[in-house]
C-alpha cells in the first residue's frame, strides 16, 4: 500500500488566505490611517490658540477655581469647529474642563483676521449649578 504525501495547510488553502489576508491587511491600514487622522486633527486644534487661551483663562479665573477648585485642564474632547486659512479664521467651540471639586465647560467664539484673534465670547458653564462666567476682558480681546 502507498502512502501519499499529504500537502501542507497553506498548500491546501492558498486560493482563500491571500485574499482574506490582503483584505484583512487592507481594513487595518484603513483603521490606522482613520486613527492617525483623528489625532492629528485633534493635536492640531489642542495646540491652536483659541482653545489654549480659553484653557488658561478658565484656569486662572479667581471665580472658576472657587468652584471647580484648582488644577484646572480638560476633560475629554471638544465640541465645534475651528477654520484657520494663512492669517484668517474663526472659532467656536466648547471644551470640557474639571478641577478638584468639579466639572464645567468653557465656550469661545471668535474671529481671526490678518493674524488677529478678537474674541466674541468666552465663558465657563458649571456643570452643577450651570451658572456661567464670563472670561472675556475687554482690555484683552484681540490677543
Amino acid at each position: 500500500m502507498e502512502q501519499q504525501k499529504q500537502k501542507s495547510w497553506f498548500a491546501r488553502n492558498w486560493p482563500w488566505v491571500i485574499p482574506v489576508t490582503g483584505c484583512l491587511g487592507l481594513i487595518v491600514l484603513l483603521i490606522v490611517g482613520a486613527g492617525a487622522a483623528i489625532f492629528g486633527v485633534s493635536k492640531m486644534i489642542t495646540n491652536s490658540e483659541p482653545y489654549e487661551y480659553a484653557i488658561e483663562q478658565a484656569s486662572t479665573n479667581k471665580e472658576v477655581i472657587s468652584l471647580l477648585g484648582d488644577s484646572i485642564e480638560s476633560d475629554g474632547i471638544m465640541k465645534g469647529d475651528i477654520s484657520l486659512s494663512n492669517d484668517d479664521g474663526h472659532v467656536d467651540i466648547t471644551i470640557p474642563i474639571k478641577g478638584k471639586k468639579g466639572k464645567g465647560k468653557v465656550s469661545i467664539k471668535g474671529e481671526k483676521t490678518d493674524g488677529v484673534w478678537d474674541y466674541e465670547s468666552i465663558y465657563v458653564t458649571i456643570k452643577s449649578s450651570g451658572e456661567e462666567i464670563n472670561l472675556l476682558d475687554k482690555n484683552l480681546e484681540g490677543i
